[in-house]
Parts: structure tokens; C-alpha cells; sequence
């Protein structure tokens, strides 16, 4: 997965963190939980804010 991959980001989010109420996760959380999946493979640089905003936008879709 890279970055640009919000939906796929974000349903490993929801299997790795299902206790986790989105709104609530800080940028740099999730930057790092981003970085840590299995399957994520892209340099930590090439995240911004509109990228993370997405990756939540879809997580709390997933999580509904």
C-alpha cells in the first residue's frame, strides 16, 4: 500500500484498531500506525495533512 491508498489504509485500520473512535486519533498517531502496517510500503515523507485527512475519512466509513 502506498499513501494514496485511503480505503485500503483505512479497512486495515479498522482490523487493527477496532476500539478506536477515529475522531479521536492525533496526525501523528496515525502517521505512525500508517507505517507500521504489514502491507504499507511507501516513504513516511510523502504523507501530508490532505492524505491523513482522506485515510480518516474513510476509516470512519469503514467503522460504521
Amino acid at each position: 500500500m502506498k499513501w494514496t491508498d485511503s480505503r485500503d489504509i483505512a479497512i486495515e485500520l479498522v482490523e487493527k484498531f477496532p476500539e478506536i473512535d477515529p475522531k479521536t486519533v492525533r496526525f501523528t498517531d496515525l502517521h505512525q500506525w500508517i507505517l507500521e502496517l504489514d502491507d504499507f510500503d511507501d516513504l513516511p515523507n510523502n504523507s501530508n495533512e490532505k492524505i491523513l485527512e482522506a485515510v480518516i475519512l474513510c476509516w470512519l466509513d469503514e467503522a460504521d
